[in-house]
């Protein structure tokens, strides 16, 4: 029964009785916030491989940040970070799109999906010189040759997480085998 017919049912029972219109509708809106209200509880879980450092997130749509240590050669760090953004943040396509253009690349990125714990992956792996904004709305944008970003989009009950591991493309290649695992660690309790 729906809550439209469970309106119209209390209605004719009222039989032209004394409630008010005021209280009809609160009855209403009452039994639509009940009945449509559907709160997911959990969290995105993952294991931190052991050569990774934490870092403390910089905002509050960060739920972790890591250092990846440089590769020999290379001259700083790679960095994860895992954002959530409340439930939103755009689609898996439009952030797949957004993160291709933070690069100038002459190959194509790499787009793959995955299934790990129940949970839906779509990752992207694009590499050449990293353009970003500095930060969000900034019209600076960084200006590095020969970086690489793996990027993933996790479906969960409770909306999109993203992580993103970038930095010189030698780190990243060389964490490539501990960001798988820490993917394949990934489930939402």
């Amino acid at each position: 029964m729906s809550i439209l017919d469970n309106a119209v049912g209390f209605l004719e029972a009222m039989d032209g009785g004394d409630v008010t219109i005021v209280a009809m509708l609160a009855w209403i809106l009452t039994a639509v916030v009940l009945s449509g209200l559907s709160v997911q509880t959990g969290t995105l879980t993952f294991t931190k491989p052991t050569t990774w450092t934490d870092r403390a997130a910089a905002s509050s749509m960060r739920v972790a940040e890591f250092v990846v240590p440089k590769a020999s050669g290379d001259s700083e760090d790679a960095e994860v970070i895992v954002y959530y953004f409340g439930g939103g943040g755009g689609s898996v396509d439009a952030n797949l799109q957004r993160w291709t253009t933070q690069f100038q690349s002459t190959k194509d990125p790499v787009r793959t999906t995955a299934t790990v714990n129940g949970l839906k992956l779509t990752s992207l792996d694009v590499s050449g010189t990293y353009v970003a904004e500095t930060r969000p709305g900034s019209a600076e944008h960084y200006n590095k040759p020969g970086y690489r970003m793996r990027a993933t989009v996790i479906e969960t009950p409770k909306g999109p997480y993203f992580i993103k591991l970038t930095g010189p493309a030698k780190t990243v290649d060389s964490a490539g085998a501990a960001f798988d695992q820490f993917l394949r660690s990934l489930a939402f309790k």
